[in-house]
């Protein structure tokens, strides 16, 4: 075995005897900082379907904690060109309509929207905004769901379809940040990577 493939070995195998998520999340970051750049993009890929945002995370490696992880995430969503955000607005389903995908970021988005379609009436009237916010946008209303209701998922759907186009995409920047920070948060702590 080469240095770095013992050293790969050894973050594995202490990986598995830490019981804490906070263990596994550091022992799991220590690891993936060591793996060929190809290798850490595919890794997080199902946070975020952008294949220039997962190339230029990966690249940007060593990151010293889940924080720096994020910080750095969220810097570059926030600078991606608007066809990079298009690609990775592919790969969420529109609010209130379960995920047709069986990869990770399927279940993810699943995950998050949880509870939103029990309501039918609150499933109508998300459908219906969603429609309305498309026909002005172009794109997939994106917003995180984690720890909001559906009534206030519509709501801010309401108030953004006030947004002119560029206000709007600064907006989904920023919403796509946070996914995509809470997916890496998952992913870590989950003992994923």
């Amino acid at each position: 075995m080469t240095a770095g493939a013992d050293d790969a070995h050894l973050i594995d195998l202490a990986s598995r005897a830490l019981p804490s998520a906070v263990g596994r999340s550091a022992v799991g970051l220590r690891s993936w900082n060591l793996l060929p750049v190809r290798d850490a993009a595919r890794q997080i890929r199902s946070c975020c379907a952008s294949t220039v945002w997962a190339a230029t995370l990966a690249e940007e490696r060593p990151v010293a904690g889940l924080d720096a992880l994020c910080a750095a995430s969220e810097r570059i969503i926030l600078t991606l060109p608007w066809d990079e955000v298009a690609a990775a607005l592919a790969g969420h389903p529109r609010i209130g309509q379960a995920p047709t995908g069986k990869g990770e970021e399927a279940a993810s988005s699943r995950r998050e929207q949880a509870g939103v379609a029990a309501d039918p009436e609150l499933a109508q009237a998300l459908a219906e905004g969603n429609r309305a916010y498309e026909e002005r946008f172009d794109h997939v209303y994106l917003v995180r769901a984690a720890g909001r209701s559906g009534q206030e998922m519509l709501a801010l759907l309401n108030e953004r379809l006030g947004n002119d186009p560029t206000v709007e995409r600064d907006v989904v920047r920023q919403q796509l940040a946070e996914i995509t920070s809470l997916r890496l948060r998952r992913l870590w702590h989950e003992g994923e990577a």
